[in-house]
């Protein structure tokens, strides 16, 4: 696909625009406070609209929509819609927890809750995988899809990407990011229903589509599928729904900026609607692109990519390419603002330099931020090898390495108020051996069943370890903020109107 002029106006125009108004809205961020949570004073749109345009990305846009067109179908769609599912429930059980704790970050609850050891662990997990993970396949998935539509060296899209996200993320820290995160979210939104209108008109209109792929839009696939099972979304499917939604830092950090309890609650509850949208705008696109062009793919993550080369008229190319790079920028940004959050507050301020001033602890995370994202644009092209098997699948698999221990600490933690500070150390330790081991000699078994038995085991572990030495007195967690009634009707009922919508969603696809 081939830009002209008026593409490329577009594109930098909207690129300018974004980064301009982001950058004018966080100038005045001087405290750790004010970069890292904001000032806490977000409302409930734009946290919304972050949490969107942050989890919507090219890994949902290149590794979902791949996964459609190969062997899963419109069943990837349970990892949106049992999210939005996830998002509500955390929304009315951790998030009063997290809020009224005061904190800035994942690892320094477990801290209150357990000990120092336990912050510094997960502290130095979520760090390595966020930069060589997560970082590295948003980078590598946007800079394939920028190579497969318009031409661009993979590289080159990497580096691009990449400068972009840092200049107004090193800048403004999180308020930069989710000012962005509004306008892209919008677009990235708009852009879907734009590829999926086009795709209906191609595939010859609703009927046909429905008709052609019967045989692939179902939500439930077989026990001895190799992907997405369902005895994988029994019990498996959850405990990254609920790390992801719940405890995973660039997600959960908008909703710790939230004014107050409300705002954040209404805030994710818009998230999880906005994601019952999915299925529509990513999916349905990637089996089109499976029906329409099945010789041209020589690997279904370019399902995607493919439909939007040859379907994008003249006109509509440089809004299609400021949405899908404002998809990737805003991921990335809220990434990298996370990782540079977690490392500047847990890591630095916590072990390194207890006494840094305000202006130190901003500048040290601005200078994370910098070195991280060379750190992935470095890593990125790498992931292209086939031993990855897509980047859905590899950032899937490589989070099942550390999310059931963070889990199973952060659950057992709540439920039982006496388990020791030694229980939660260990779940965060023994996670990645346990599930290594358990990859290693089931590689055939599909990794959401391995990670339920790896979730099992820690519970397990914990309450040995809890019924050996628990703890004398509960450990009094800090309140430093008063946020109202947990249960607001105002929340409650947006809240079961979308468990309503992803309920019959599996009514009609079963």
């Amino acid at each position: 696909m081939q830009l002209n002029t008026l593409d490329m106006a577009v594109f930098l125009g909207f690129m300018l625009a974004v980064v301009g108004f982001s950058m004018y809205k966080s100038r005045r961020e001087r405290t750790s406070e004010d970069y890292f949570l904001a000032g806490r004073g977000l409302t409930w749109p734009l946290i919304g609209f972050s949490i969107v345009a942050a989890n919507l990305s090219t890994e949902q846009f290149v590794g979902m929509a791949g996964q459609a067109a190969g062997n899963v179908g419109l069943a990837v769609s349970n990892w949106q819609l049992t999210g939005a599912v996830g998002i509500v429930v955390v929304a009315f059980t951790f998030l009063p927890r997290f809020l009224r704790g005061g904190i800035y970050t994942m690892p320094e609850y477990l801290e209150y809750r357990y000990n120092a050891s336990a912050r510094a662990i997960m502290a130095v997990y979520t760090v390595v995988v966020y930069v060589l993970v997560t970082v590295t396949t948003v980078l590598y998935s946007g800079g394939l899809t920028l190579q497969t539509i318009f031409g661009m060296d993979l590289r080159a899209a990497i580096w691009l990407i990449g400068v972009i996200a840092a200049v107004y993320t090193t800048w403004g820290g999180l308020k930069a990011v989710v000012w962005a995160d509004l306008f892209q979210g919008a677009t990235l939104l708009l852009g879907g229903l734009v590829t999926m209108v086009l795709g209906f008109h191609a595939v010859g209109g609703v009927d046909s589509f429905f008709t052609h792929n019967a045989d692939r839009l179902h939500m439930i696939l077989p026990s001895d599928h190799p992907i997405l099972p369902w005895t994988g979304l029994v019990a498996g499917i959850w405990i990254p729904i609920f790390y992801y939604c719940g405890l995973n830092q660039f997600i959960v950090q908008r909703t710790l900026a939230a004014r107050d309890l409300a705002q954040g609650q209404r805030g994710v509850i818009f998230a999880a609607a906005l994601w019952l949208l999915v299925p529509f705008f990513i999916v349905f696109p990637g089996i089109m692109a499976l029906q329409l062009y099945p010789g041209q793919m020589e690997r279904p993550d370019q399902a995607y990519p493919l439909l939007i080369r040859n379907l994008i008229p003249a006109g509509l190319r440089g809004f299609m390419f400021a949405a899908i790079a404002g998809a990737v920028i805003s991921s990335l940004a809220s990434m990298l603002n996370s990782a540079a959050t977690i490392f500047t507050m847990d890591i630095y301020k916590r072990h390194l330099r207890a006494g840094a001033s305000q202006p130190a602890l901003v500048m040290t995370g601005r200078v994370a931020t910098v070195i991280f994202v060379v750190v992935a644009c470095l890593v990125a092209p790498f992931l292209g090898h086939p031993r990855f098997g897509g980047v859905f699948n590899f950032i899937q698999e490589f989070q099942g390495y550390i999310s059931p221990g963070i889990l199973a600490a952060f659950v057992f933690g709540f439920l039982v108020p006496r388990a020791p500070g030694m229980a939660g150390v260990a779940a965060l330790l023994s996670s990645a051996p346990i599930y290594g081991l358990l990859q290693w000699q089931w590689s055939r078994v599909p990794y959401l069943n391995r990670m339920a038995l790896t979730f099992l085991l820690l519970i397990a572990i914990m309450g040995v370890i809890t019924l050996a030495a628990p703890l004398r007195q509960p450990k009094k967690l800090p309140l430093t903020r008063e946020l109202g009634p947990t249960f607001t009707l105002g929340s409650v009922i947006p809240g079961a109107a979308v468990i309503a919508g992803v309920a019959a969603f599996y009514v009609v696809f079963w």
